[in-house]
């Protein structure tokens, strides 16, 4: 393997920026919490409508782009083969772009929604409950991977047809900031904002699905959660995704994916099976119309009127939290997605995606409501008592075979930590590698490195309890990489149309 030399530079201010919002955090986490969710309430009402408009401009590109000429272009060769099966691919991209959190929140996220409802709706009335399911899947559906897709493309057309020596978030720029660009000051910042969005959500998400795995746990052995617990459960993850990360794409992080999906499949067909089959299924479906009915009004509702907030708590929220998260995600895509065409990435990345996360939504979101609208067990009371983690655990508690369950619902989220931070640590490692050109990958003791940083950080961010501070700092984060993404699309579109080869 030849020598990759790292960009010491970005790898330094990168993990000083890290510090330096994490210090903060621990000296004075009153006032710097204050602060930082103040700061959240201004841009998120102020620049809510940008983002509600820049979601829809980015499906307005791609489907141009999906339907034009540009669609049939191969990402390599003309004749070149997928560099991974359909299944191998769909696994690691969905993996990498929804991490564990999806097993937490596709639970209980309709609970939010029935007891504060939008659109002007009845608290706990049927349409309330209706909505209630449909939200969850609206947010992490469709808009989501467009968010991801965009990103996508941009870097792998130059990366792939243009022989751009550098896998970084600056590759989309190449046609704006010139062929070596990546290493321009710009370039740099460009992809020193990817890194810090990156750093701070990935830890954010292990931080969040933590608890969760302890709470599991400790449902499971009828024990007590504590914070050696979840220190335990943060130290096997990171063992677990390092030896991923050494063994590489091929051998690591594809087989983790493989198995995350066949256990993640029957996991949920178990609880189709045991569960209100036929109510999970109706609502499923009711879901689906409601969705695909409300779908416009869903993504242009400003709640101009009533002022509620819940368009800046829940759409503003998960619009920003895909778009930081974007360009990263798109550096990993990009490595896997080799050999096929722009059509092909856009669609399938956009048609499974969302398949698979309203799978999540539908079975495990639905069986959590049918308890609570039967009486069985109320998931409301619980949240109210518990908290969402602690609540997650405890719905699963309600199956049969129930410490089975838990412990295949323990193993899915360690796999899931697992594989979306191999694809975080590579991506990292990816992007502070001076160059990295087509079949190279970052040195291992680099994406090693970013592996203990990623383990680290929320340990630190769980004792100082601020999480939803570090959540709120990542959607902050969010605003610039806006304008970055459509730096992406405008030289994306300059690149296609001035490639004469066409």
């Amino acid at each position: 393997m030849k020598d990759l030399k790292v960009d010491r530079a970005l790898i330094i201010i990168a993990f000083l920026l890290v510090l330096a919002v994490s210090i903060p955090l621990g000296i004075a986490p009153q006032k710097s919490a204050t602060v930082v969710s103040e700061l959240y309430q201004w841009i998120s009402f102020n620049f809510g409508v940008l983002y509600q408009v820049f979601a829809i401009a980015v499906m307005i590109f791609l489907a141009w782009l999906v339907f034009s000429r540009f669609g049939s272009i191969r990402l390599g060769e003309p004749d070149e083969e997928a560099e991974y099966s359909n299944f191998s691919w769909v696994g690691m991209l969905f993996c990498a772009g929804t991490g564990a959190t999806l097993l937490v929140w596709s639970a209980i996220e309709w609970v939010e929604y029935y007891l504060k409802p939008p659109l002007g709706l009845t608290e706990k009335s049927t349409a309330a409950i209706e909505m209630a399911s449909t939200y969850g899947p609206f947010h992490w559906g469709v808009t989501a991977w467009c968010f991801y897709a965009l990103p996508t493309i941009a870097i792998a057309y130059p990366f792939y047809t243009k022989g751009i020596p550098y896998l970084r978030a600056s590759t989309a720029l190449h046609s704006i900031l010139g062929k070596d660009g990546a290493n321009s000051i710009a370039g740099r910042f460009v992809d020193l904002l990817s890194m810090v969005a990156l750093l701070g959500g990935a830890a954010t998400s292990l931080g969040m699905i933590t608890p969760t795995v302890s709470a599991s746990i400790a449902e499971m052995l009828s024990i007590e959660t504590s914070f050696a617990l979840q220190v335990a459960v943060i130290t096997v993850c990171i063992c677990l995704f390092s030896i991923s990360v050494y063994m590489g794409i091929g051998k690591g992080i594809k087989r983790l994916s493989d198995l995350n999906v066949l256990i993640s499949l029957a996991l949920l067909v178990f609880v189709l099976a045991v569960g209100p089959t036929v109510f999970i299924l109706k609502n499923s479906i009711n879901t689906l119309g409601l969705m695909t009915e409300n779908f416009v009004r869903m993504m242009t509702w400003s709640d101009p009127v009533d002022k509620t907030g819940f368009v800046e708590s829940w759409t503003i929220f998960y619009w920003a939290w895909w778009i930081s998260f974007s360009p990263a995600i798109g550096i990993f895509v990009t490595r896997i997605s080799r050999g096929r065409t722009i059509r092909q990435v856009v669609l399938n990345m956009i048609l499974f995606g969302s398949l698979g996360s309203w799978v999540f939504y539908f079975v495990l979101g639905n069986y959590s409501l049918s308890l609570e609208l039967s009486g069985i067990f109320s998931v409301t009371q619980s949240m109210a008592e518990n908290g969402m983690y602690v609540s997650t655990a405890k719905i699963l508690g309600t199956l049969p075979y129930a410490k089975v369950v838990l412990g295949l619902f323990i193993l899915v989220c360690v796999i899931s930590v697992a594989t979306t931070y191999d694809s975080a640590s590579y991506t990292l490692a990816s992007t502070a590698t001076k160059g990295l050109t087509v079949g190279d990958s970052p040195a291992r003791w680099h994406s090693l490195f970013w592996a203990a940083v990623l383990g680290l950080l929320p340990i630190f961010m769980i004792y100082i309890g601020g999480l939803d501070v570090i959540r709120s700092g990542v959607l902050i984060a969010s605003l610039p990489i806006i304008f970055v993404v459509s730096a992406m699309a405008y030289a994306l579109k300059k690149s296609l149309q001035e490639d004469t080869s066409i």
